[in-house]
This record gives structure tokens, sequence and C-alpha cells, in this order.
């Protein structure tokens, strides 16, 4: 039993373990994109996962009432939203743009969580949605084009994914804060896995989930996917639920963002990104920036009272 004082601790550890994880996962997945529809790559994805924490927790399924469908549910389908269009999103866009976008959820989230809580808008977390506007300006933004404002719609469909995992992680604050974690994960894999099935049955009817695997490497797909499934799915989402556990939503996704960092860091690092300029920098600076504000307020900056 890990003591209550250092459970906050724990929890931030647990959530940049998963926003680590995330961050290797971008390049990865922009690879295996080009090869499998995103539909498909998530049904394996989330079944695979499903399947093995499954057989880890079953003895804790005498503990699921239907107090857990409910959550399990609702976290499911937001969590098949939001990879599914942050996965077509990759298509379009750099596995860096579409990790720093994704992050825009960070500035997101204390927006929903006070809709939800029935609370003011704090002027900080204004000031940072605007500063995180900008920033996704300049990520996003083709300044060399002809046409100045063309914006990808990767970068759309990267947005969009943003306010998903928002209210993922909302939804997990305020349904599953008294669920044990490993059953929520459990749970959420079953249904985006089972949505996942659904979408490349469908998209598959109407000739739009085509396979492209000539020439392909199959056994280093597979290890690919074996990757995404066991520590980008399963360990990362179970490292998620328990340290939203014990941390508060705009904390949790504050830490979270660092997932954009570590994937723009390995696709940079990996040679996968192309013109990083001044300005896509500033961008990235503003982004980051952002996060700083929403969850610090800059009271750093202010003096303490004796």
């Amino acid at each position: 039993m890990i003591p209550s004082k250092n459970l906050s601790r724990v929890a931030s550890l647990a959530l940049f373990a998963a926003a680590f994880i995330w961050g290797t996962s971008f390049v990865i997945m922009k690879d295996v994109s080009d090869r499998l529809p995103p539909s498909l790559l998530l049904a394996i994805r989330f079944t695979v996962a499903c399947l093995l924490l499954g057989l880890i927790s079953w003895k804790r399924f005498r503990k699921m009432d239907r107090s857990y469908m409910f959550p399990g549910l609702l976290i499911g389908a937001l969590l098949f939203s939001a990879y599914l269009v942050q996965t077509y999103g990759l298509i379009g866009t750099t596995p860096g743009k579409n990790a720093f976008l994704t992050a825009s959820y960070c500035v997101i989230t204390p927006f929903l969580f006070r809709i939800v809580s029935r609370k003011k808008t704090d002027p900080f977390h204004l000031a940072s949605a605007v500063v995180c506007l900008c920033g996704i300006l300049l990520i996003s933004v083709d300044f060399s084009s002809e046409n100045l404002f063309s914006v990808a719609l990767g970068d759309v469909l990267t947005l969009i994914c943003g306010f998903f995992y928002a209210a993922h992680i909302v939804a997990i604050a305020t349904t599953a804060q008294d669920k044990d974690p490993m059953l929520i994960t459990v749970l959420q894999f079953g249904v985006a896995a089972a949505l996942s099935w659904i979408a490349y049955a469908v998209l598959s009817a109407l000739g739009l989930a085509p396979l492209h695997l000539d020439g392909a490497d199959i056994g280093g797909l597979a290890l690919q996917l074996l990757y995404l499934a066991c520590a980008c799915t399963g360990a990362a989402l179970f490292l998620q639920n328990f340290g939203q556990k014990y941390a508060h939503p705009t904390g949790a996704a504050v830490i979270l963002t660092f997932e954009a960092v570590f994937g723009a860091m390995f696709s940079l690092l990996l040679g996968r990104e192309e013109g990083f300029g001044v300005l896509r920098a500033i961008g990235f600076a503003l982004v980051f920036l952002a996060v700083i504000i929403s969850e610090t307020k800059l009271s750093f900056l202010r003096k303490k009272k004796p």
C-alpha cells in the first residue's frame, strides 16, 4: 500500500511515464498508418491490449458491477474517437506537428472541466488559450506557401483529436475516480476495440480501408503493432488512469502534454522532421508556455507574502 502523502508523487511519475511512452509512438504510428488503415490499426491495437490486461487482471473482475458500465462505455467511446481522428490526422502531417497539436487538449481540459463543475473560467486559462492558439498558428500554417493561411487537413484533424482527448481526461476525472483503474482500463479497451472493428468493417465495405502491404516487412510491422498495443496502449493508458485517480484533471493534462515534447524530440532525432525553422520553434515554445500558464498561473513570478 502506498502512503497517502506519496500518492501525488507516484501519480505524477505515472503520468510522466505515460507521456514518455506516447512520445515514442508518433513515429511508429506514422510508419504503420502508411501500411494499414487507421481503423484496422486501432482494432488490432485495442484488442491485443484488452486481452493482455484482461488476462493480467482477471481476478479483479469479481469487483465489477453495473456502476462500471457507464464510465467504461463513455471513456472507451471518447478514447476510440480521439485515436481514430489522431491517426487519420497523422497521415496528413508530420509526427512532430501531430504531437504538438494534440497537446492542445491541455488548454481545452480546464474549460471542459469547469463546464462540468459549473465554475467560472480562470483568466489565466483564457490567456493560455490565446497563447496556445498563436503557437498552433505558427506550427500549422505554411508561411512559404502562396496561400499563406493554408492549413493541412491533418492539422485540423489533430486539433479535433485534442478536443476528444480533453473530453477523455474530464470523463475519467468525473466518472471513474472511485473505480479500479485496471478494470476501467480493460473496459475502455474493450469498447474502443469493438468500435474500431465496426469502423473497419464499414469502411472496408465502402472501399475506404485499403491495405498497403506490398514490399512491407511483415515481421517488423508485427513488432511495431505489438509495441503500440502493449506499451503505448496497455501500459500507458493504465498509467494514465492510475495517475488521474490521484491527480487534478488540469494537472494531469499538463503532465500528459509532455508527450508532445517527447514526440517532437524522437521525431527530430530520427530525422522525420523537415523544415524545423525559427517560426515553428517559436510555435512549439508558445504551446509549451501555454501549458505553464494554464497550470502554474505564473505564480513563480509573484513574490510570496511573508
